[in-house]
């Protein structure tokens, strides 16, 4: 588990859309929070501006006669005049007042003095705050389980000497602002998923035209590795382009390098096979001194061979394998004509060897040729792609190689002029090179054509 995140968060793409989805969840619920208290805080500002406007709009209705409270029965605001209507208002004696000012002649206990027609419940003082004189309270209380707003005023009409302390308590009911904040929460919540959709598929399109570049680079270096291309040609931004040059030049002197090593080692062979061509045609050597210089010989053309094989520095060159097998076959064909050899054939449309051509030219032409020499009638060739690899399997209907010659083919240092008729020097070749491109070989007995089975595997 731990591996597959860790591979996961491997790609860029996968870090940049994580980090949107991080800040796109974290930040705009943090914002959305902040827009709903605030919101809410508003609400219940104007809220408390509304039911203090109310208050002093009853206030200057209030008359007081022989200090006895006079109201008109009905207010302008028709809620007050309307049962139940959810907004509410009561004036009430100020007990704190009253014993500020206390006379064996005053009342001590609070008690209701007016009502508006809207409040039919039971007056509960203990619901309501008494603020001192000209001070107001701004609360929350509880009329019949309901949540309410209120907003207290205390107040005092009549004389100096005989004062009427008083309270006035507009109520309104909390529901409409529950319903109220419920529909923009609801909003509010629409508007953040809305928001949060866009910006995840803006913040996708933009890692993919951020990005773009890497996976162009990602594809050049694909169609260099396959051969397609020589060097990387498109342009790239600032941040990429001192690595695609540096990759270029890489390229080009790597090409250059081998180009040179190659035309050595080419002047080298000729230098040394002509003076090995002219000791032969002497005619006073001996066979002893023959079989030598024949030694010599091979030994020269197998170590250039392998000199000459790419191997792990052509880790950009990329082969196509359909047209070598083609051409290997068309020319085992007449070479062996006599012997009528059918090939069955089976090649994966994307079999592509990440090496030289002639080095792959060299490999399967000499299991080929070594097969159609031991070979009855019938040889068969298949070759598949894999994700991290190249498999070629190469079965014939001849006698096979003893399991002792397999052994000692594919040891290091083991001379393979010896080996039986049909699997020659050749094969100690393509044991070299297949080493040099990190591949395996295994020689096997053919289930099917009970001949040999050469099984080579390549890393892609």
């Amino acid at each position: 588990m731990f591996n597959s995140l860790k591979k996961l968060f491997n790609s860029l793409k996968t870090r940049v859309l994580f980090s949107a989805l991080l800040m796109i969840f974290i930040l705009l619920p943090i914002v959305g929070l902040i827009i709903s208290n605030a919101y809410e805080k508003h609400m219940v500002a104007s809220l408390e501006n509304e039911l203090s406007a109310y208050s002093y709009s009853i206030l200057a209705i209030i008359e007081v006669d022989n200090n006895r409270l006079v109201m008109p029965e009905q207010l302008l605001e028709n809620q007050f005049n309307v049962s139940q209507s959810g907004l509410y208002a009561v004036l009430s004696s100020n007990s704190i007042l009253w014993q500020q000012n206390s006379t064996a002649n005053k009342p001590q206990l609070t008690e209701k003095l007016w009502s508006s027609q809207s409040l039919l419940s039971p007056w509960q003082p203990s619901s309501f705050k008494q603020p001192a004189l000209g001070e107001s309270l701004f609360y929350e209380a509880d009329i019949d389980n309901n949540k309410h707003f209120v907003y207290s005023l205390s107040v005092s009409f009549g004389s100096e000497a005989q004062p009427l302390p008083m309270t006035l308590h507009i109520i309104k009911q909390q529901n409409d602002l529950t319903l109220m904040m419920a529909e923009f929460h609801r909003q509010l919540l629409l508007g953040l998923a809305g928001l949060m959709l866009v910006l995840l598929i803006i913040q996708y399109l933009w890692s993919i035209w951020t990005l773009k570049p890497l996976e162009n680079l990602t594809n050049e270096l694909s169609d260099v590795e396959q051969g397609k291309i020589e060097r990387l040609s498109q342009v790239y931004p600032t941040e990429l382009t001192q690595v695609t040059e540096q990759l270029n030049l890489l390229l080009n002197a790597e090409q250059k390098q081998r180009q040179r090593y190659r035309n050595a080692l080419s002047d080298l062979a000729h230098s040394l096979k002509t003076p090995l061509a002219v000791m032969q045609t002497q005619k006073e050597l001996s066979v002893l001194t023959q079989e030598q210089l024949n030694i010599i010989n091979a030994i020269i053309e197998h170590q250039l061979r392998k000199a000459q094989s790419a191997g792990q520095s052509s880790w950009y060159l990329g082969t196509a394998v359909a047209p070598i097998v083609q051409k290997l076959l068309n020319s085992l064909t007449k070479i062996y004509r006599d012997k009528s050899l059918n090939f069955t054939v089976t090649i994966a449309p994307d079999a592509n060897f990440k090496g030289d051509e002639a080095d792959f030219l060299e490999i399967l032409g000499n299991i080929l040729d070594n097969a159609c020499k031991a070979a009855n009638k019938e040889i068969h060739l298949d070759i598949s792609q894999h994700q991290d690899s190249m498999t070629i399997i190469i079965e014939d209907d001849g006698k096979g190689i003893e399991p002792a010659l397999r052994e000692s083919i594919l040891q290091r240092g083991t001379r393979a002029d010896t080996y039986q008729h049909g699997h020659g020097i050749g094969l100690a070749i393509v044991r070299d090179l297949v080493k040099s491109y990190q591949g395996t070989m295994l020689i096997e007995t053919s289930e099917h054509l009970k001949g040999a089975k050469f099984t080579l595997n390549f890393p892609s």
